[in-house]
This record gives structure tokens, C-alpha cells and sequence, in this order.
């Protein structure tokens, strides 16, 4: 662990991790979650998927992107494949459900977002408002999940 993270490990409190760190790791995740979410969603509005099955696409390849972006990390530092993927289950699984739950929900929420189809400044713009949204929700969990040695330090520990 970081010098940072072993400090607010110890001393158990948000208040000793950095938004900054916060938000690098919130970013991490967002990417990968980005990648799925997006493509997830042009599959199935293309495809004209039911909503649900639109919705349970686009996690499910948020999940498989945000898991393989951990994993390409430590595994490129020499972590065998079974440990690496422990590594990415343990430190994005909470960052990654939490994104989804409220970039899906507010996907479902705007009015039209939905339908409005890949070619529709509605679409485009109703999804980078739902991620913009997970981002800025998910830091403070990320930032509570560093300051117990949990998330995204997880990963940390294998960088350092």
C-alpha cells in the first residue's frame, strides 16, 4: 500500500485519503465501465433490445471491461491470472455496481433516452450525463473503500 492508503488504513477515516486519489481511482474505473456501458447500450438500441435487456447488456460488459482494465495492470507486474482477477473482484466490484446502478437508473429516468436512438443528440447526450453522474457519486464510496485498505488499494498494493 501507498504510504497515503497505509496511513488512512491505519488511522481509518476518510478524511486522511485524498479526494485526488479518490477520484484517479473513480476515473479507473470509470473507463472501464464507460467502455461496457456504451457499447452495451449502442448493441442493444441498434438491435431494438427491450430496456431491460439494453440495461443487462451494458452492466454486464461494464463489469467484463472494468474487471479486464484491473487485470492488464497487474497482471503486466507479473501477478499470476487467478490472483489478478481476486484483485479486480475485490477492488472494483462495489465502484463498478454503484456506476451502473446510477448511470442505468438515470439512463431509465430521462424521459426518451431510451428510444431516442444512436443517432440522437438525446441518446448521446442522456449518456455522458448518466457517467458524468456515477463519477461524481462513486468517489466518496471509492474514497471510504481507500480509507479502510479496501478498493482500489487493493490494486495499489501490487503497483508499489
Amino acid at each position: 500500500m501507498s504510504e497515503n492508503m497505509q496511513t488512512a488504513h491505519r488511522h481509518g477515516g476518510p478524511s486522511t485519503t485524498s479526494w485526488s486519489m479518490a477520484a484517479t481511482a473513480t476515473l479507473h474505473c470509470l473507463t472501464g465501465c464507460a467502455i461496457g456501458e456504451v457499447l452495451g447500450m449502442v448493441i442493444g438500441t441498434s438491435l431494438g433490445l427491450h430496456n431491460l435487456a439494453t440495461v443487462v447488456l451494458s452492466v454486464a460488459l461494464a463489469f467484463v471491461f472494468g474487471y479486464a482494465l484491473t487485470m492488464r495492470g497487474v497482471l503486466r507486474v507479473g501477478v499470476p491470472w487467478r490472483s489478478a482477477l481476486k484483485v479486480a473482484l475485490a477492488a472494483d466490484t462495489v465502484s463498478i455496481a454503484v456506476m451502473e446502478i446510477i448511470d442505468n437508473t438515470a439512463m431509465l429516468t430521462i424521459p426518451g433516452a431510451m428510444d431516442a436512438g444512436i443517432s440522437s443528440a438525446l441518446f448521446w447526450g442522456a449518456l455522458a450525463a448518466s457517467l458524468a453522474l456515477a463519477f461524481v457519486i462513486t468517489t466518496p464510496v471509492n474514497r471510504w473503500l481507500i480509507s479502510r485498505g479496501k478498493g482500489h488499494a487493493v490494486v495499489h498494493q501490487h503497483h508499489h
